[in-house]
């Protein structure tokens, strides 16, 4: 089983639909969270080190994410998926967009 973490800026439209599109992938176990302080979920420590692989939606979460967590980031790979903030959850063009950016990385 894989852990993988999605993440965004606030945890409110792109992770959360990343974590819920991928829920009932097989061999794939999803959370999701958010960089900024007002996130629903925000980032950890304790989610870092749980993750396998974590996917950000943009270079500047990456960014942070790097910043902030370095010394937790053991191998886990940090993929960018380069999704901008213009989605709204669940949007149809935002799952079709995961499932094409994200299913080549969870083999």
């Amino acid at each position: 089983m894989a852990n993988v973490l999605f993440i965004c800026g606030k945890n409110k439209w792109r992770s959360p639909t990343a974590e819920e599109t991928f829920a009932d992938h097989p061999g794939v176990e999803c959370l999701s969270a958010g960089l900024s302080n007002d996130s629903d979920t925000q980032v950890s420590v304790e989610l870092v080190e749980w993750a396998d692989l974590i996917f950000v939606m943009e270079d500047v979460h990456k960014t942070k994410l790097t910043a902030r967590f370095r010394e937790h980031l053991r191998q886990q790979r940090v993929v960018c998926l380069g999704i901008p903030d213009s989605y709204r959850f669940m949007d149809p063009e935002l799952v079709e967009l995961l499932r094409r950016r994200v299913t080549p990385h969870l083999g």
